[in-house]
């Protein structure tokens, strides 16, 4: 199980490269990050929360629907976005912070699942919210980017309580 890193850890920031090659590192990557998601019990994990710089998503769809199914996003783009959404966001590595931040309402995106086959999923509702800010946090942006000058101000205590101590195990 890796560690979720969490607000003011660089990482967080850099945008992560492109996965070239889908071979046993990137298998352990990905059963760490699903053990990890679970231990959380979060929705979505990306590479990065846990100190990886790779584009690889993962969403536990079990809190989504009836499946138990992982999705693993490698390399993952958006292909087609539509509607829009408002509703409360939180992220695993801003523990505590809930925001209503405003998000597509449909979401499809295309990427490689571990075998290295290509696939397209759409998002609606919360599952396209979680496409969409896992996806963020592969380009380097956190939910709270989204937030109005205002709101990051109210939050700016929190936030920096959550970078004092930046390493958070679950």
């Amino acid at each position: 199980m890796a560690i979720i890193r969490t607000y003011g850890d660089p990482i967080l920031r850099k945008k992560s490269e492109e996965i070239k090659n889908i071979n046993g590192v990137i298998k352990d990557l990905t059963e760490d990050m699903i053990k990890s998601l679970k231990a959380a019990r979060g929705i979505g994990l990306a590479a990065n929360q846990v100190g990886q710089d790779k584009r690889i998503f993962i969403v536990d769809r079990s809190h989504l629907d009836l499946t138990d199914e992982i999705v693993v996003a490698i390399n993952p783009v958006i292909v087609d976005v539509s509607g829009k959404q408002t509703e409360e966001e939180g992220c695993l590595s801003i523990p505590g912070a809930f925001e209503h931040v405003s998000r597509p309402f449909k979401a499809t995106i295309k990427a490689l699942d571990l075998n290295g086959k290509e696939f397209s999923l759409e998002g609606k509702e919360l599952l396209a919210r979680v496409f969409i800010h896992e996806l963020d946090h592969l380009n380097g942006i956190l939910f709270v980017d989204h937030l109005s000058s205002i709101r990051r101000k109210l939050l700016s205590k929190t936030l920096k309580k959550i970078a004092e101590n930046r390493e958070r195990t679950y």
